[in-house]
């Protein structure tokens, strides 16, 4: 796993957002076990309230193994799909370390997270706090830069706090290919370019080899996340 972290500072604490099945989910994974790397202490809050079959919770033996806290809510990863979380999220975001807070897709997800946006966008007020929109332009409602704005803005009405980066996660599973990612990037600069956000990194798969982006971080990442009937990687 290669991660240029010297043109993507990480902060103490980042939110994870985007439209299901954009990849967000993936990659929290990915940039918690880049970041335990760092050697400082990194706890992830598996904030989706919303949807049971894409969750953090179902990497806890890898958290483990890479010495990552994991936070999830009450039942998560059970038949039990109840929106209840009992840990004290103002707690985590002023202890030592990384926070990573993955949050459920969408404006339903979004507005859970606001019940905390007080404490968070204290943070955000300081720069120790960063809200990344993961973004994939194969997906409905993400195809171009207009849809993914108007998308991208309801998430910001929701949890009453501001983006302030853009992951360009533009793919289709295994049939991810470099080309795929090339032809994103038009829409993706525009993107930021409308919405006045630096486009934080761009995200292939391990198998996928693009070419170097001028003044963007490629973040490879494995495809650690899989719809729950499938098995050819296609992804959250």
């Amino acid at each position: 796993m290669f991660f240029v972290f010297e043109h993507f500072e990480p902060k103490k604490i980042t939110v994870v957002t985007g439209h299901y099945g954009s990849g967000k989910t993936n990659f929290s994974a990915a940039f918690a076990i880049a970041l335990s790397k760092s050697g400082k202490p990194v706890t992830v809050v598996d904030f989706d309230l919303v949807n049971p079959y894409f969750r953090t919770a179902d990497f806890a033996e890898a958290f483990r193994q890479h010495g990552i806290t994991l936070c999830a809510p009450d039942y998560a990863n059970t038949n039990v799909d109840i929106p209840s979380i009992s840990f004290d999220l103002g707690g985590l975001a002023a202890g030592d370390g990384y926070l990573i807070i993955d949050v459920g897709g969408d404006d339903d997800g979004a507005v859970a997270l606001g019940r905390y946006a007080h404490v968070l966008n204290s943070y955000a007020e300081t720069d120790e706090l960063d809200m990344l929109a993961v973004v994939s332009f194969r997906r409905y409602l993400t195809r171009t830069a207009e849809d993914a704005k108007q998308y991208l803005l309801g998430i910001e009405r929701a949890s009453r706090m501001k983006l302030t980066g853009i992951i360009n996660n533009t793919n289709l599973g295994i049939e991810t290919t470099a080309e795929m990612i090339e032809e994103s990037m038009p829409e993706c600069r525009k993107l930021c370019r409308d919405m006045g956000l630096p486009l934080k990194c761009v995200t292939a798969p391990e198998s996928v080899r693009i070419p170097e982006i001028p003044d963007v971080p490629v973040f490879s990442v494995p495809v650690m996340v899989t719809l729950p009937w499938r098995t050819d990687g296609n992804t959250d």
